[in-house]
């Protein structure tokens, strides 16, 4: 139990804009009790009138750095600092940073209900189920305002935010002025949520000015109506995934399932080699089903794994990979303009927002791009030794290099640059025969053998 005597020397206490009357009695008594008292400057004047005179008072607003210095100076007097947070401080807030920086030993922490758990109840949802997630921060600028541009990277403000939509059909956000609901249902449509035909409804509701005369609830808006209005500030959002009314589906779904975005049922990877072949320009520019599943399972994909697919014809590979790689990112390039169109509408169709395409022939740009856990090379452009070279060099250590080739002069060009590089590879040959109805009965059709390279960077 801790003592009086015992008591942190900072402070933070948890508050809603209903200002002093919603603080409990300790929170009270921390605050009469403060030598210096920080907060935003709306927040410190939801309790102004309460403080003892002789309290000093910092707003927070544009210097945070100067935080730790000025509980450090209450300490050094004698006295102890409170610190205003809004809601729970614990809960995608300042206690985090404020327990890093000073230790656990030297906060307390005396929470208000969060925010979201409000709106949650405003909206009588249950949300032990939900994803947490925030873009209260700086102005991210909007999702995806060019579609030829490639997808945001995990740098965006509104990546988080997107990507937990993608694996959770509940999920709260905190939000900010400059990302404010309208840009958050713009980026959503940009990623392809929205759409007809896709076996689910994306909602978005609004709760505004929690705790205050002028409270407002906004419920269950579609996408496109959040997307084009203002909503009143402060806020928080609550987007769900919810199953399609069978009337709103159009007519030509069934005949046409792959022009419509996939619903969150579909499989992690896997897919039918039409859902990707229909969509490309040529016929045979795609990784086949067979091959595809063995050079993901050679990637050794984590969940959070960075991979590079260079050569992304219709995509097929590297938007598998970021469906395993849900927590990961994937960088991919295609020199054909045809080919990466595709390529990005079947990222739409999947909807997958941690895929970034670039149209460009590799290795140009590659320096720029993360370094990798893993990458696919299903294309070289005549650049393999090269790209080999480079691609060795920034792999993380235990990463690997997944190669499919066709050809023999490309097999020995890509296991010379390995051995040269002092890299350790092994080769499959893949050869897969595929049944085929003939008459009333069923053969078999053989497919292209394909050779798959994998190498190793060891750990040191």
């Amino acid at each position: 139990m801790t003592t009086p005597s015992a008591l942190p020397s900072c402070t933070i206490v948890g508050i809603l804009d209903d200002g002093w009357p919603g603080l409990p009695d300790l929170a009270r008594a921390r605050l009469a009790g403060a030598a210096c008292v920080i907060g935003a400057g709306r927040t410190l004047e939801l309790v102004a009138d309460f403080l003892p005179p002789a309290a000093r008072r910092h707003a927070l607003d544009g210097a945070f750095a100067r935080l730790p210095g000025w509980i450090a100076e209450a300490q050094a007097a004698g006295g102890r600092a409170v610190v205003l947070a809004t809601g729970d401080p614990l809960c995608h807030g300042i206690a985090t940073t404020l327990i890093d920086k000073l230790g656990a030993h030297a906060v307390e922490v005396l929470p208000a209900p969060s925010t979201l758990q409000l709106a949650f109840a405003r909206l009588r949802l249950p949300w032990q189920d939900a994803r947490l997630a925030s873009c209260h921060g700086a102005d991210a600028g909007e999702w995806q305002p060019d579609p030829l541009q490639p997808a945001p990277g995990p740098a965006h403000g509104l990546y988080r935010i997107v990507r937990a939509v993608a694996e959770q059909p509940l999920v709260a956000a905190f939000t900010s002025p400059a990302n404010g609901p309208d840009r958050l249902a713009r980026a959503l449509l940009a990623a392809g949520y929205g759409e007809a035909g896709s076996g689910e409804e994306v909602r978005l509701s609004v709760v505004a000015r929690l705790c205050l005369a002028d409270e407002a609830v906004f419920p269950r808006l579609a996408l496109a109506e959040a997307a084009q209005r203002r909503f009143p500030e402060p806020n928080v959002v609550i987007v769900e995934r919810l199953p399609a009314s069978t009337h709103d589906a159009p007519a030509d779904v069934a005949a046409a399932p792959a022009a419509h975005p996939l619903p969150a049922s579909a499989p992690l990877f896997g897919f039918d080699d039409l859902d990707y072949v229909q969509r490309t320009p040529e016929k045979g520019l795609i990784t086949k089903l067979e091959a595809r599943a063995l050079s993901l399972a050679r990637l050794a994909l984590r969940t959070d794994s960075v991979v590079w697919d260079i050569g992304a014809g219709a995509g097929s590979v590297g938007l598998e990979a970021s469906r395993l790689a849900r927590h990961g990112h994937v960088w991919a390039i295609e020199k054909n303009a045809a080919d990466a169109a595709n390529a990005r509408a079947n990222a739409r169709r999947l909807r997958a927002t941690n895929y970034s395409l670039v149209e460009g022939k590799a290795p140009a740009g590659l320096e720029h791009w993360p370094a990798p856990d893993a990458v696919f090379i299903g294309g070289s452009g005549g650049e393999l030794a090269e790209l080999i070279a480079l691609v060795l060099g920034r792999l993380r250590p235990g990463g690997r290099l997944v190669m499919n080739f066709v050809t023999l002069e490309n097999l020995a060009t890509a296991t010379t640059a390995l051995a040269a590089a002092g890299a350790g590879w092994e080769v499959t040959m893949l050869s897969a025969a595929r049944s085929q109805p003939i008459l009333d009965l069923h053969r078999l059709a053989a497919q292209n053998p394909v050779w798959i390279v994998t190498a190793r960077k060891e750990a040191p």
